[in-house]
């Protein structure tokens, strides 16, 4: 448990937004009731030796008697880093007219393999622990049904129609660098595929694993129109009112799966467009559509999102690297988002993308897919000791015929190793509901034994279970009433 004392009211927006993330981050029941006697969190205004370097310094909060104090020059690069600050404001551009992974600030002090500011909230709660003496220390469980580390697997349907195509483009890609029989393998594994429909065996076998593992997954979906400038780009490739989306479709929804938006090119800065392509999937799908990923993450940060909440977006799912893996924001988690020209809340809800397949086959050249295990598994092993939340993207064409000899089996591989860890393995909405609704759950007020009347902005249906400072179960409420 843990009371903000006074200070933090008078902290500028993004030090408020840093404040925010770091108590979410930390699991630390927030209390309201003013004559609690728990843990006060202060807010210090001295600037800290050696400058603003989070990375050098850490943390570093005070504890004293009943108090954890932390500076708000420490809660400005949380914030800052969370928020994608320097993203935002950047002015590079790649081809693509994304934000070059370069110029964000995890990358440029080579920590982006580590959630930096999802690690701090773990300094706060044994800050908070190591103040409360007698006092109660209460923290709310990481994730439902008793898990403690989360995982969603997503899919990014690029390619449906056109396969033979594609086949030649990636044996010429794979020959180009001097991978010449594996080239010759896919080639051969194309010809033997002719008239077998490549891509909806490699969907139905993808389905098939998920059903198998007891997963359910999130595809994000393009929604535009194909032409040939489009085509050429390797942007909108596929109808999606074709019959073969829509089996695709089906199949997904039958098996229990999300679908959402995969925003083609044309959406980065029209909002009008992402309502669109919004509206043309629901008619599709005949559900809502609440989470959006742009394809090939081509995005203005801040300014995309802008457009995404405009078109009523619930979250996004685009922030991540292009050309390496790892945490962009700092974060294993789901984070609100942050609009650093406005200084304010952006509106959507933020799941950042932490590991994702071609980042190691098309950016760095590893064409080994065992080793894309491995990357992948090396990731969920730090969300899962921050009780995070690890967003991996496999795509559903990693099969031989469309160019991807041994991939189907590192899938597997994959699916094995990360359920074997125990993870609240979920569709990724279901999964920032549930963050929403643990971020909002409040105690009103604390006896002197500690026991908790809570209360909650967001409903949730399940129960609010409160963890001691081991993370042993310490009561089971019914989740409060009144949840929006």
């Amino acid at each position: 448990m843990i009371r903000l004392a006074d200070s933090a009211s008078h902290l500028e927006p993004l030090a408020r937004f840093g404040l925010s993330v770091l108590l979410d981050s930390s699991r630390l029941l927030p209390v309201d009731d003013p004559s609690a006697d728990v843990v006060q969190l202060s807010i210090g205004t001295a600037r800290a030796a050696g400058g603003g370097d989070l990375f050098a310094r850490g943390v570093e909060p005070h504890v004293n008697d009943g108090e954890v104090v932390v500076e708000s020059s420490t809660l400005e690069m949380l914030g800052a880093l969370a928020g994608g600050v320097a993203d935002q404001k950047a002015p590079e551009r790649d081809r693509f007219e994304r934000v070059p992974a370069h110029v964000n600030p995890m990358v440029v002090a080579g920590r982006f393999r580590e959630p930096i500011v999802s690690r701090a909230g773990g300094i706060l709660r044994r800050a908070a622990e190591q103040a409360a003496g007698r006092r109660p220390v209460r923290t709310i469980a990481p994730w439902p049904d008793g898990r403690r580390w989360a995982m969603a697997l997503t899919h990014d349907l690029d390619l449906v129609a056109g396969w033979p195509w594609y086949n030649h483009l990636r044996a010429a890609q794979l020959a180009a660098r001097f991978h010449l029989v594996q080239a010759m393998q896919v080639l051969a594994y194309g010809a033997a595929a002719l008239g077998r429909n490549p891509v909806w065996r490699a969907v139905r076998d993808l389905l098939d694993a998920e059903h198998e593992f007891g997963l359910r997954s999130t595809w994000f979906i393009i929604c535009g129109t194909p032409a040939f400038a489009s085509i050429r780009a390797g942007d909108v490739t596929y109808l999606p009112e074709s019959p073969a989306v829509k089996r695709i479709l089906a199949a997904v929804a039958e098996g229990g799966h999300e679908i959402g938006l995969h925003g083609s090119f044309e959406t980065m800065l029209d909002g009008g467009r992402f309502r669109a392509q919004r509206e043309r999937l629901e008619s599709l799908t005949r559900a809502p559509v609440t989470g959006v990923r742009q394809h090939f993450l081509r995005m203005r940060p801040g300014a995309t999102q802008q457009e995404m909440a405009s078109a009523r977006f619930g979250y996004d799912s685009t922030w991540g690297f292009s050309d390496r893996n790892g945490f962009r924001l700092g974060v294993a988690d789901i984070v609100a988002g942050w609009d650093a020209h406005r200084e304010s809340l952006s509106g959507l809800e933020e799941a950042p993308l932490a590991w994702m397949d071609r980042a190691l086959s098309k950016y760095a050249g590893i064409e080994n897919p065992e080793r894309w295990v491995d990357d992948a598994l090396e990731l969920a092993r730090a969300c899962r000791d921050v009780n995070g939340v690890w967003v991996g993207l496999w795509h559903p064409n990693l099969v031989p015929a469309l160019g991807f000899p041994g991939a189907p089996t590192a899938l597997r591989r994959l699916l094995d190793i990360l359920m074997a860890g125990q993870p609240y393995a979920e569709r990724l909405d279901r999964i920032v509901a549930w963050r929403v609704a643990r971020r909002s759950l409040r105690a009103t007020r604390v006896s002197p034994d500690g026991r908790a009347e809570l209360a909650a902005d967001r409903a949730w249906n399940g129960p609010a279970i409160l963890e001691d400072p081991r993370g042993g179960p310490i009561a089971s409420h019914h989740w409060p009433q009144g949840g929006a």
